[in-house]
Parts: structure tokens; C-alpha cells; sequence
């Protein structure tokens, strides 16, 4: 059975960083797509960011290029989130996402069979 489990989300004030970690289980994504999406209730899912694990390509939404950094590390089968320089705007509730089916990441959140329960990141201006 796959799990997925975010941790490290918390209330910062706009400028701080927080680092998220997403630990993967019962399988080992080594040539898959791993990817962070965030929601808010006004907004869709979005993809912040994603890596394919295989080449280790990476993907950033514009909003969060320069602030966010994805990282792998296929030997712990974990991925993080490094978010600095937050803003107000960051806030949502952070998922991390995974899937096993393609070459690539996929754009769209409905093309992604794992996802972890979430993790509340809020930055106060």
C-alpha cells in the first residue's frame, strides 16, 4: 500500500522559510513523477513544483521560481520542500502528490494516483 505523509508546515510571518517533507511508502518512485500541489479555498489545486525522479528534471510554478527549491533523495525515498522569502499569498494548504504511470510529470492534479493528507502552511503579512 502506497502512503504518502507531509510534515513540517507552520505559521511563519512574510520573509521567513519553512521546509516541507514528503516520506514515501510501498513504493520507491525512483523513475516517477513527485510533485507538491497547494489549495486554498478560493483556489484549485495548483502544482507549485515537481520533479521527475528518474532525470531529476524539476518544474516550478512562476509565483514560487527563486523561492522554492524540490529536492529527491531517492536512497530515503523522501522529497522536500524548501520555501523561503514567503509571502501571504503562499498560504494553502501544501499536498505532496505522487504517480507512477508516465513519462513525465503530469500538469494536471487529477492525473495523480498518491497524495498525501496535507500539511497547513500560513504566512501573515
Amino acid at each position: 500500500q502506497v502512503q504518502l505523509v507531509e510534515s513540517g508546515g507552520g505559521s511563519v510571518q512574510a520573509g521567513g522559510s519553512l521546509r516541507l517533507s514528503c516520506a514515501a511508502s510501498g513504493h520507491a518512485f525512483e523513475s516517477d513523477c513527485m510533485a507538491w500541489f497547494r489549495q486554498t479555498s478560493e483556489k484549485e489545486r495548483e502544482r507549485v513544483a515537481s520533479v521527475y525522479t528518474g532525470s531529476g528534471s524539476t518544474y516550478y510554478a512562476d509565483s514560487v521560481k527563486g523561492r522554492f527549491t524540490i529536492s529527491r533523495d531517492n536512497a530515503k525515498n523522501t522529497m522536500t520542500l524548501q520555501l523561503i522569502n514567503l509571502k501571504p499569498e503562499d498560504t494553502a494548504i501544501y499536498y505532496c502528490a505522487a504517480d507512477d504511470r508516465w513519462q513525465g510529470c503530469p500538469t494536471d492534479y487529477r492525473n495523480f494516483r498518491y497524495w498525501g493528507q496535507g500539511t497547513q502552511v500560513t504566512v501573515s503579512s
